[in-house]
């Protein structure tokens, strides 16, 4: 362990800024790079998003551009606040200590950006478990159970989850066995008058139903329109074409810059492996957890919100097919906040205000401290990440000056040495430059 009271003479150009002598130029270009990143990375997402959730026009002419510019500015914030207090801290104490390149530059400048994002965004962050499968399975248990009890969840988070599993799981539905039956008739009325037309989805929906048209349902499920056996094959169909054409717009951005110089690799936008990954992933979660729930009503004869355990803990081994940290830790991260707020509403558990900003400061914080001095702790996805915001200046560290606090820093870069300009330095560059 580094000891905390060692420092160095160092200033920010030698180990942190080493491509530009100058402070402001270097918080200029990572500014600039941050934001052309962070505008790749959520204005796709948040476009998905909202077509996900069936936007209205008005939303889109008037809130998605600023909330992509706003979570843009956040991200792009992190990483350029980073990069002052870096210099701000070295010109204010005088020298580097171990714990001042990393740690003390992210955080406060993770607690100035995440203060820009919006207050519904704010996740808390966990530290990282070792079995990924695992955790999903327990967060999808305790998600679904959640989704299942009156007043469990709320928001963007039940609202997404009646997208993906179906408002048939949800036990309190505000229209009676009877009247569902007389939907299902009169849409059987409307489907004789006119004939269906023969596209892709419609063959795809009358294999389906030539398969299961006889198929057993139980008579707690309410999913009137299916038996059980077609109940989960559709909810499989469905989130499977849903995931795949996500993973298909992501890939878009980066597949027309090699248009005309490399047209062949458009074909890789729809046949990629990553595409397919993402649709059995959502698909098999569906299918598990709605087969495991009719299951569960057929041996115990009748529906209880503690299925939804049995059965989210089942499909969450469908992150086999898709094994993403991000998607695992925010999850898991945001049932920690679920059941943080609902202790608060019971009384069990005091409020800390502003508690979601405090843990992600002090997480980013250890994650950059991770990231500047032993960056061989640190998860790969999360390196690649930096990089990526960074345009790959966060490799261009000095990190061999910084060996001297025990912490093998530049153990990953034992062949990098900067090209300093002995006019801006304080101790003498350790190899001749070109400006010697």
């Amino acid at each position: 362990m580094a000891a905390l009271s060692k420092s160095i003479p160092h200033n920010c150009y030698e180990i942190g800024h080493t491509w530009h002598p100058s402070c402001r130029v270097s918080f200029l270009q990572i500014t600039g790079g941050a934001l052309e990143e962070s505008l790749k990375i959520y204005a796709p997402l948040y476009l998905i998003a909202a077509i996900l959730r069936k936007r209205k026009l008005d939303y889109y002419l008037h809130k998605l551009l600023p909330e992509i510019l706003q979570s843009a500015s956040f991200l792009t914030a992190n990483g350029a606040l980073y990069m002052a207090f870096f210099c701000i801290l070295r010109k204010i104490l005088g020298k580097f200590y171990s714990w001042t390149p990393g740690f003390g530059a992210a955080l406060p400048a993770s607690y100035v950006a995440i203060l820009i994002e919006r207050k519904s965004r704010r996740g808390l962050l966990t530290i990282y478990m070792a079995n990924l499968v695992l955790l999903f399975c327990i967060t999808a248990a305790m998600y679904m159970f959640f989704f299942r009890c009156k007043d469990g969840l709320k928001g963007f988070t039940f609202s997404a989850l009646r997208f993906i599993v179906g408002k048939e799981e949800i036990p309190t539905h505000s229209f009676s066995p009877e009247a569902a039956y007389a939907k299902v008739e009169q849409k059987r009325e409307q489907h004789e008058e006119k004939p269906r037309r023969m596209n892709m989805i419609g063959l795809v929906r009358t294999f389906v139903d030539s398969i299961c048209k006889h198929g057993p349902r139980h008579r707690c499920c309410k999913h009137y329109e299916d038996n059980c056996i077609s109940y989960c094959i559709k909810g499989f169909i469905r989130m499977f074409s849903v995931g795949y054409l996500i993973q298909c717009c992501l890939r878009i951005p980066s597949a027309f810059r090699h248009l005309f110089t490399q047209p062949s690799r458009l074909l890789s936008l729809f046949y990629n492996k990553e595409n397919f990954q993402l649709g059995a992933f959502l698909g098999s979660f569906v299918s598990i957890y709605k087969g495991t729930s009719c299951f569960l009503r057929w041996i115990r004869n009748l529906d209880d919100e503690l299925h939804a355990i049995i059965a989210g803990f089942l499909a969450g081994i469908s992150m086999m097919f898709y094994k993403s940290t991000t998607i695992s830790m925010y999850l898991a991260s945001k049932l920690v906040e679920t059941m943080y707020f609902k202790g608060i509403e019971a009384g069990k558990v005091p409020y800390f205000p502003h508690a979601d900003t405090i843990i992600y400061s002090i997480s980013t914080a250890i994650c950059f401290q991770a990231a500047v001095m032993e960056v061989q702790t640190l998860r790969p996805s999360y390196w690649k990440f930096l990089l990526r915001l960074t345009k790959g200046k966060f490799a261009v560290m000095n990190r061999k000056v910084l060996d001297v606090f025990g912490t093998g820093a530049s153990k990953h870069f034992q062949d990098f040495i900067p090209r300093l300009d002995p006019r801006y330095t304080t101790v003498t560059p350790e190899l001749p430059t070109e400006f010697s």
